[in-house]
């Protein structure tokens, strides 16, 4: 059975406008959180801004983060360091499945 886009938390389906509104904020707030490269969504063909589910998320995260009083720049840092956190804890598992699940170090 064929999935549908509104399916995939990453599938680009809100626009600005959408989004603003979902989340209370204005737009001009969300082309500043792109900017300063907080939270990228997708461009369409058109070259405007679509969102995706997963990103509202990173978006609500921001929200919280910069109301706690964060920086641009500090919640940007956050959310690599987040990323970096991710990408390590699945590489530690895929070396983990490689060793049949051995973790032992030897001494």
């Amino acid at each position: 059975m064929t999935r549908l886009p509104f399916e995939d938390e990453h599938a680009p389906l809100y626009s600005v406008g959408q989004v603003a509104d979902m989340l209370q904020v204005q737009q001009a707030f969300l082309r500043r959180l792109d900017e300063h490269e907080v939270v990228r969504p997708t461009r369409s063909a058109g070259g405007q801004r679509r969102y995706s589910r997963h990103e509202i998320g990173s978006l609500q995260d921001a929200i919280r983060l910069i109301d706690e009083g964060m920086t641009l720049p500090a919640v940007r840092r956050i959310f690599e360091l987040q990323q970096q956190v991710r990408d390590l804890q699945a590489e530690i598992a895929r070396m983990r499945a490689a060793h049949g699940g051995d973790t032992t170090e030897e001494s």
